[in-house]
């Protein structure tokens, strides 16, 4: 099992592919034993694609504290170190986003371009959805409402007529196998407290890199809105919406062709 010990704490890492390096940074409760992922997407076709389970995730480290966005753009730079990766180009996906962020912001001559998708700023930019308050409801209720949050389509009547979507939903992300790893709901929830934290918004013009923002029209959790605030803050950023909702990656089959492209103008 590839780890990496970045600041006494081991770290859960993979690559593969050929080509120019793309770190991958993935969105909130990630654990990259759940399969298909980014590493079985068609960026390992063009890139060398590295991504990794952030502390209190998958198979990485499970510390008491230290569940900052500070501490997780850190972690991404302490990664490349250990790689000896000097600069890569970012995929910063949901709560990667807000890290990626981070990333550009702390430590920009590492970053030569980042792709940043259903994301949101924080702060006056607006944030995404505060998932952690999915927390004190049941099961079922948190299933019904997440697929209305991933794409605002989605409502009561819909789920009451098609019951196997709530179903899939729930076995696609199905990690009750694991819960009995320590610190596990330890480490879930800490991500949830510094994605809570997470504002960027002021620091946003620090960001020197080309930068793609690309969001789900039906997203309602990184919202259309948020997006635009990002975009209208960071120096010459482009902006794209797909049709979906915060899975657009997926619904959408123009967005990796869309992605491959824009991450392949950094590798010329």
């Amino acid at each position: 099992m590839p780890l990496a010990s970045l600041n006494g704490l081991d770290f859960y890492y993979e690559q593969a592919g050929l080509g120019p390096d793309v770190l991958v940074l993935n969105g909130s409760g990630s654990d990259m034993r759940v399969t298909p992922n980014i590493m079985q997407s068609p960026l390992t076709s063009h890139f060398k694609v590295t991504s990794f389970d952030p502390r209190g995730l998958g198979q990485s480290a499970k510390p008491e504290a230290g569940y900052t966005m500070a501490n997780y753009a850190e972690d991404a730079a302490n990664l490349l170190d250990a790689l000896e990766i000097e600069t890569a180009m970012v995929l910063g996906i949901s709560f990667g986003g807000m890290v990626g962020q981070e990333l550009a912001i702390r430590h920009g001559a590492r970053v030569s371009r980042a792709a940043l998708f259903c994301t949101a700023a924080g702060g006056a930019g607006g944030a995404s959805y505060p998932l952690q308050e999915l927390a004190d409801l049941s099961e079922a209720e948190r299933w019904h409402l997440s697929l209305k949050l991933n794409d605002s389509r989605i409502d009561d009547a819909y789920i009451a007529a098609n019951p196997e979507v709530l179903e899939a939903a729930r076995q696609r992300n199905d990690l009750s196998a694991y819960e009995h790893e320590p610190n596990w709901a330890l480490g879930r929830a800490g991500q949830l407290a510094a994605r809570a934290e997470h504002d960027c918004w002021e620091r946003l013009d620090q960001i020197k890199c080309p930068i793609w923002l690309a969001g789900g029209k039906y997203d309602a959790i990184a919202t259309p809105q948020a997006m635009q605030n990002m975009a209208s803050k960071i120096p010459d950023a482009k902006l794209d919406f797909y049709e979906g909702g915060h899975l657009f990656m997926v619904q959408d089959g123009k967005a990796f062709p869309d992605l491959i492209a824009f991450l392949k103008e950094g590798s010329l």
